[in-house]
């Protein structure tokens, strides 16, 4: 098999299998084969066709897992996301060459289905039966999608009441099993690690290094649709690091190919109360110390992010930033992306959050090209969306409400005259 894993610690290497931390406690990462690859094959691959080269994923196979039957693909397909340009949100911002990959455009509305394709699809090749997560919500939807797809069990541990109920009900509708764990996030990653390490699960969450495969194309296929010309940011949400990870590496590979020259910046954007990854970076340490987290944003509301030893190397490599946004400034920049017509969940509008915050201080130029990442679809958390709206999200007054307006029907045509007004 032409890949291999690698401790990102002490450089050890091992046959990939289902332990996806070094003897070390280093995580480790995929490492292909080095290949002469001409970008033209991917190219080819634009042209309708059907699965798995129409994936916005699997166009990259030969970069992603070239050992990998094509039988064995499990693809809906994913990726083939969108990059748009909105002029009020460039404004927002104070930079006008800004735009915004929305991953919410994936069949189960996140990024996660890219990464999950590849994990899953691996999982079929070792011969897994049953396959595992912890999750905020996301993971866990896009693990019972495709766990079903692929006739494989899938066990999620979530966060007792500290999951989004539009993500929740795509969970138990894909068929998983879903058991509430009393804590945190990070209480039910641990449970889930010794669950699958005692019951022999195959783990899907982002520290199986092959959902790091597939995340890397977002890179890929951002910088595709830019004819391979980079941006000088890129604006990612962090919660438990795998996308920041996976963008450093998939640039650095690039480079390795020959097919980008200059590498963009990466900007990871942590919510205030659950920020260790920033507090790690700011302080200048060597170690990540976890945290309680509390924030809005449940898609990010992680203390004890697995991938910050990958992310830390990612953010000094790239010359890259770590910033903390509140919460009210999430859900404000929320209100102006999903008021552009493209709209988020709220851990997506973390990066449009701390772009604004970042060119605030005169960190990204108002002339730079920025791209910001959407990492989830507007209905994942349309309680959080109302709440805020109607003004019944707890410690936030919003700036840019839209609240419902109850009609008068003694005198209809004078009350819809003045909401018109409004």
């Amino acid at each position: 098999m032409p890949s291999k894993f690698k401790c990102v610690r002490c450089g050890r290497e091992y046959e990939p299998g289902s332990v996806f931390r070094c003897d070390c406690g280093g995580l480790l990462e995929v490492v292909h084969e080095p290949v002469k690859w001409d970008r033209h094959v991917v190219d080819s691959r634009l042209c309708p066709m059907g699965a798995p080269y129409s994936s916005g994923v699997w166009r990259y196979k030969e970069l992603i897992h070239p050992g990998l039957p094509a039988r064995l693909i499990v693809t809906r397909p994913e990726g083939n996301t969108n990059v748009y340009h909105r002029s009020a949100v460039s404004e927002y911002v104070g930079v006008g060459r800004l735009t915004m990959k929305h991953e919410g455009e994936n069949p189960t509305g996140s990024f996660k289905d890219r990464g999950m394709t590849v994990a899953v699809s691996e999982a079929l090749r070792q011969g897994a039966k049953t396959v595992a997560c912890a999750s905020t919500g996301n993971t866990s939807a896009s693990m019972a999608a495709y766990a079903a797809q692929a006739d494989l069990k899938g066990i999620v541990f979530i966060p007792e009441g500290e999951i989004a109920y539009g993500k929740l009900s795509q969970a138990l509708a894909y068929g998983s099993k879903v058991v509430q764990v009393p804590g945190s996030f990070d209480d039910a990653m641990r449970i889930v690690q010794e669950a699958s390490k005692e019951l022999g699960l195959y783990l899907l969450n982002s520290i199986n290094p092959w959902r790091i495969e597939g995340q890397k194309t977002i890179i890929f296929e951002l910088l595709h649709q830019r004819g391979w010309e980079p941006p000088d940011w890129i604006i990612v949400p962090a919660g438990n690091l795998g996308n920041t990870s996976a963008f450093g590496k998939a640039l650095a590979e690039l480079v390795e190919l020959g097919w980008i020259e200059k590498v963009p910046r990466i900007a990871s954007i942590q919510a205030e109360g659950a920020a260790p990854f920033y507090k790690l970076w700011k302080g200048g340490g060597e170690e990540l110390e976890s945290l309680h987290p509390e924030t809005v944003a449940t898609a990010i509301k992680i203390g004890n992010p697995v991938s910050w030893e990958k992310a830390i190397r990612v953010i000094r490599e790239t010359d890259g930033v770590v910033e903390v946004v509140s919460d009210a400034e999430i859900m404000e920049a929320k209100a102006v992306v999903d008021g552009s017509g493209v709209g988020c969940e709220p851990a997506s509008a973390a990066s449009v959050a701390g772009a604004r915050k970042l060119a605030a201080a005169g960190v990204i130029k108002p002339d730079e090209d920025v791209v910001c990442v959407l990492t989830g679809n507007l209905l994942k958390d349309p309680d959080a969306t109302v709440g805020y709206h109607t003004g019944k999200l707890k410690g936030i007054q919003a700036r840019r409400p839209n609240a419902p307006t109850r009609l008068d029907t003694t005198s209809m045509s004078a009350s819809l005259r003045r909401l018109l007004r409004e």
